[in-house]
């Protein structure tokens, strides 16, 4: 597996191995005993699996607040999408900093966002599907959005995006009461 810094510490891009052949490839998406070995311990407990019918669907920036944080890890089953992370611990050095990647299905990169961080995502081409593991159950109870578009991110899209009506009327970021708090 390879692993790749961003600028944000604790936001990496992982990218599991493929061993393929005239038949297609086989990739170990997901090894509890690799992520220890780069020094993720983070425990998953829940698989989500998402589709996006149409380019320029954003999902996002959402959050689940303490007691059920979610850590989670993201990658792209089908088509392209454009996904990014948000720095939201209050006292952060890097608090409102973004990082952003294209996962697809073809380079097989994955986004591991920790507890603390805004996650979303612009979809690149139709059909695309999303599938990340969640560090915790969904709490409806600490489900949360900040506005896509308030947080300086280049989604590199000129068109009018699809948001779901939650994330039409979320919160700017500047309006944010962030619940996480950073532990550096």
């Amino acid at each position: 597996m390879d692993v790749e810094k961003t600028n944000l510490p604790d936001v990496l891009i992982l990218t599991p191995t493929r061993f393929g052949d005239h038949r297609g490839f086989f990739s170990e998406s997901y090894s509890r005993q690799r992520m220890v070995d780069h020094g993720v311990t983070t425990e998953f407990v829940q698989d989500n699996h998402s589709l996006s019918s149409e380019v320029g669907t954003v999902r996002g920036l959402h959050f689940q607040s303490p007691p059920h944080a979610q850590a989670k890890l993201v990658r792209c089953g089908k088509g392209a999408l454009f996904d990014v992370a948000v720095d939201v611990r209050k006292g952060s050095p890097t608090y409102g900093q973004w990082t952003g990647v294209e996962l697809t299905f073809e380079n097989g990169k994955q986004l591991l966002v920790p507890e603390g961080f805004l996650h979303g995502f612009i979809t690149l081409q139709p059909d695309t599907e999303i599938i990340y593991k969640c560090s915790d159950y969904y709490a409806p109870e600490c489900d949360g959005a900040v506005r896509w578009d308030s947080c300086g991110i280049d989604w590199n899209f000129a068109g009018t995006p699809i948001l779901s009506d939650k994330d039409a009327i979320a919160p700017a970021l500047a309006d944010f009461d962030s619940p996480f708090v950073y532990e550096g």
